[in-house]
């Protein structure tokens, strides 16, 4: 073993802990104290959510509404259980490497996988202002967005072409990015229909990630790009900066208790007509001044391009699929949904360098900001 420096081996000597009369312990030094008393389960935790948890809101209730019927957990309700297989699979660490808005962002831009977690933050904040399931909306929240491809929306519309239903990323994460999690049915029907354009969810947890996806992209995206000096704050319309100002904080505070007020008021979740239309109006200057610029739509033009071009390679070549897709034994139709399935999982750096690779793509006619000079 090479010969450690004294960090190193400060760390390393670590590897046992603190024996202290029959525990082992994190630090020497400890001297923190809880009363003993006996674990805190499922079945009690259950009983918690059945005391304090108001009509309507969605209950766990043993191993949960699975399409494979499995045991309840000893410790987890069903809910929790659907949180931890989220966050420990692979299509969510994927969206660290996926576009939000800007394709390969840099260090401070957003990624597909902090705006899950932000969209997370809101949705718990919602939920426990109105007494919903907040294991539920954190569970739907960190799942929503595992159907999307590279390159942000642009991969819809690449994807759409081989699809007879076209491909929409709520139903595509729902029942087939995340169905080997066997999550529940709730969870499941919170990610399918997350999107506006999308049928209302089927419980209160699905219908405030609806509200929190937009609250949460509405607010940070406009913050994303002031810092790439894409648009100026100084620019928000009026009826924005009056209702729930300029910076992401005061948008995020003025919704997140909107919904919260007028929720715990009528019973439904939604937003007063005057914070409602606030965010209708900071989304439309998004959409003009972000999402539809010249720019943008070059950018989403070359990576519909790209993506297409994967497909089709795939598709021609299902040899070079992994696997456990099973595209060499699959009918045609078999194939295309293997190879959209395997391009729509890439991330924006691997499916960028696979058309590179495999297509021979000039790197300067990919998205900007991926070619050569990047």
């Amino acid at each position: 073993m090479a010969e450690l420096t004294p960090r190193a081996a400060a760390w390393a000597g670590t590897m046992a802990g603190h024996a202290d009369a029959g525990l082992v312990r994190a630090h020497a030094d400890s001297t923190t104290a809880i009363e003993p008393a006996p674990p805190i389960g499922r079945e009690q935790r259950e009983a918690i959510e059945a005391e304090r948890l108001r009509p309507g809101a969605a209950r766990a209730r043993g191993a949960g509404n699975r399409a494979i019927p499995e045991e309840p957990d000893a410790e987890r309700t069903c809910f929790e259980r659907d949180r931890d297989r989220i966050v420990h699979s692979t299509a969510f660490r994927r969206l660290a490497g996926k576009t939000q808005v800007v394709v390969f962002p840099s260090d401070h831009q957003r990624t597909r996988l902090t705006h899950a977690l932000e969209v997370a933050q809101v949705a718990t904040s919602i939920a426990r202002g109105i007494g919903a399931n907040v294991t539920l909306a954190e569970a739907i929240a960190l799942g929503h967005d595992c159907g999307h491809g590279p390159g942000g929306h642009a991969s819809e519309d690449a994807f759409d072409a081989f699809l007879p239903g076209g491909y929409d990323h709520g139903p595509w994460g729902a029942d087939v990015v995340l169905t080997s999690l066997n999550l529940c049915a709730e969870t499941l029907d919170g990610v399918r229909n997350h999107s506006w354009s999308r049928p209302a969810p089927a419980t209160v947890e699905g219908e405030i990630v609806s509200w929190a996806d937009r609250i949460a992209y509405c607010a940070h995206d406009v913050e994303d790009a002031a810092s790439a000096q894409i648009i100026d704050p100084d620019d928000l319309p009026s009826e924005v900066v009056e209702v729930a100002g300029r910076s992401r904080r005061e948008q995020l505070s003025c919704f997140v208790r909107s919904v919260i007020r007028a929720t715990a008021a009528t019973g439904r979740v939604g937003m007063p007509p005057v914070q409602a239309g606030a965010l209708a109006a900071l989304r439309a200057f998004n959409y003009e001044r972000i999402y539809t610029r010249p720019d943008a739509v070059a950018q989403s033009r070359a990576v519909i391009a790209v993506l297409h071009a994967l497909v089709d390679h795939y598709i021609s070549h299902p040899d070079g699929l992994p696997s456990d897709l099973g595209a060499p034994d699959l009918d045609d139709q078999g194939r295309v949904h293997a190879a959209v399935t395997y391009v729509g999982g890439m991330t924006d750096r691997f499916a960028f360098e696979q058309a590179i690779t495999l297509l021979d793509w000039d790197p300067d006619k990919l998205p900007k900001g991926i070619g050569r000079d990047a």
